[in-house]
């Protein structure tokens, strides 16, 4: 499975995928809650009116996607 290290080391990338799974992420908060998980967490949870432990499972099923996707990508490269 994806952890948050593993997503935040390429953010731009990772947060293009975000703002597709949580269209009301602003671009400008990004640099004030992007590293913090926690942080991210109660952001997520006041921009899509969720609890934070509505935020936090929602971004661990994103993690899973991305963990996913990032193995279907690396099998289909060899």
């Amino acid at each position: 499975m994806l952890n948050w290290a593993d997503l935040t080391q390429d953010w731009g990338a990772s947060y293009a995928r975000a703002k597709r799974r949580f269209p009301n992420l602003r671009d400008r908060d990004m640099a004030r809650v992007g590293e913090d998980r926690k942080q991210f967490e109660a952001y997520l949870a006041e921009r899509h009116h969720l609890t934070v432990n509505e935020a936090r499972e929602e971004l661990e099923d994103f993690l899973y996607t991305e963990a996913l996707n990032r193995e279907v990508a690396q099998t289909l490269s060899k």
